[in-house]
């Protein structure tokens, strides 16, 4: 069994593998100062998987903030376990299973997480998104192909949408960059510290870049 680990907008984080449940709390500990939503997918294939077990991830998985949980699988016995646990549960065939796993494994050669503090000096790229839990500090840049989220303070320089992807995105814990750009459109940072309490996101609109509150979109 796979638990796949994602956040805003799908961005990976992290695989942990059944045989390190044992220890899942540590695995989990790096989420835990996260303040955006999660998603957890669990991928069993030719598995039977015990409500009782499910029912201790699901308890582990509340300690975090995991906002949606799946369950994917071509074993009917799991399914049934993860719905009597009112788990969003996906009956699928062996191969349509392995081909959710293929899509994820491909994503994870472009994306990045980097978890720490990116200093003064030093450049973080992506060939994907780019995820990082931490600040980025005065004096270092970050790029991305896609869209960049930071679970931390942006002080630095953030450039998203890399070769002209107008549809990427920074997002922000606390965006107060020296400069941002997305595609080819550049704007320098706000000069004021931010007022709010929330995520902010810079996005294109009408060929400059605009800041508005992150919204979560809730799923029914």
């Amino acid at each position: 069994m796979k638990i796949v680990i994602s956040s805003i907008n799908n961005q990976y984080l992290e695989t942990i593998y059944f045989e390190e449940l044992e220890n899942i709390n540590e695995t989990l500990k790096k989420f835990s100062s996260l303040k955006v939503p999660l998603e957890a997918k669990i991928f069993a294939i030719n598995e039977s998987i015990s409500s009782h077990q499910l029912s201790k991830l699901k308890n582990n998985f509340g300690k975090i903030n995991i906002f949606s949980l799946y369950i994917y699988s071509n074993n009917r016995d799991t399914i049934l376990a993860g719905k009597s646990l009112k788990i969003d549960s996906n009956f699928l065939r062996e191969q349509e299973v392995k081909n959710k796993l293929l899509q994820i494994d491909s994503k994870k050669k472009d994306d990045i997480l980097h978890e720490g503090t990116v200093r003064s000096g030093e450049r973080i790229s992506s060939n994907g998104n780019l995820c990082i839990i931490g600040d980025v500090n005065p004096g270092a840049i970050v790029s991305a192909k896609k869209s960049i989220y930071v679970w931390g303070k942006l002080l630095g320089i953030a450039f998203a949408g890399k070769g002209g992807n107008n549809s990427a995105s920074i997002t922000s814990l606390y965006l107060k960059p020296l400069q941002l750009r997305i595609a080819n459109v550049i704007a320098i940072g706000p000069k004021d510290k931010p007022k709010n309490y929330y995520p902010e996101i810079a996005l294109i609109h009408e060929k400059t870049i605009n800041i508005k509150p992150y919204l979560m979109e809730t799923k029914n």
